[in-house]
This record gives C-alpha cells, structure tokens and sequence, in this order.
C-alpha cells in the first residue's frame, strides 16, 4: 500500500512540474513575440527618426555601445538623432535573430547590415546586434544594446 502512495505522489508531483514547464514555455512565446515586434517598431523609428517613439523605448539608464566601440546614452543618442549625425537610411536583418526570455529580461542577437551614420561617422556594413531589454509597467524597453562589426573575410 505504501508503495502505491509513493508511485500516486511521485506521480501527480511530475504532473505538475510538467504543466508548470508547459505554461512556463508558453508565456516565454508569448514574451519573445512582444519582444520581436517591439524590436521591429525600434528599427521602424530609427529609420524615421521617431525621437518620441524612442524615448518610450529607450529606458532612462539606457546605453549604446556603437560599431567604433563609444558607449553613448540616451540623451547623447536623441542628441545625435535630432542634430543628424545619427541617421540609418535601411536596416537589414539576416533571420538568425534569436530571442532568449529571462523572467523579464529578454536577450536579443541578430546579424544586420546597416547603411547610414551613427554619431557622424560613416557606419554602412554588417553588424552583430545584441540587446536587453527589460520588461516593467512601460512594457518591453531596451536597456543596452551593442553593434559589433562583422570582419571581412
């Protein structure tokens, strides 16, 4: 008799560590989809120079590591945006993005080939793209991202 409450226990014990992973594994879909169409939204005002629209994305201790290695923040980024050293004529995305959830963090890498200027200097080429972002009462907000420069072969 011991040994069937033992099996009914380890059993519903396994049950629910399995339904857990399951709801688990799907708020994590739905979180990297709020992510991939947030990060779409960011290019899409970059591109146009949206400053308000990056303003609600940008978080307020936000930094950004270019391909030249400056880390700039937020207000160094608007800066440029508005002043026209910063301006991206297209944003090319490869489709290895990769999306990964952490609670409320998400980590988003990708390969991208940019043409325009970041902070007045030529940037045109192919990058690696990662990004932080963060979720809070704001929604999904990028917290740090760098651009890495991919080597010519």
């Amino acid at each position: 008799m011991k040994r069937i409450t033992y099996v009914a226990i380890l059993t519903v014990a396994l049950l629910s560590f399995g339904r857990q992973q399951s709801v688990a594994q799907g708020a994590d879909a739905a979180a990297e989809q709020e992510v991939r169409q947030t990060i779409k939204k960011y290019r899409t005002a970059l591109l146009q120079k949206d400053a308000a629209t990056l303003k609600q994305i940008w978080a307020d201790d936000y930094t950004f590591t270019n391909g030249a290695g400056e880390m700039l923040s937020k207000a160094q980024r608007l800066a440029h945006l508005e002043s026209g050293a910063t301006s991206l004529d297209s944003i090319s995305e490869d489709k290895d993005m990769k999306v990964r959830i952490h609670g409320n963090v998400a980590v988003a890498t990708s390969r991208v080939t940019i043409k325009g200027q970041y902070s007045g200097k030529e940037a045109s080429g192919q990058y690696r793209s990662m990004h932080v972002w963060v979720k809070g009462a704001a929604g999904w907000q990028l917290v740090a991202n760098q651009l890495t420069r991919v080597a010519t072969e």
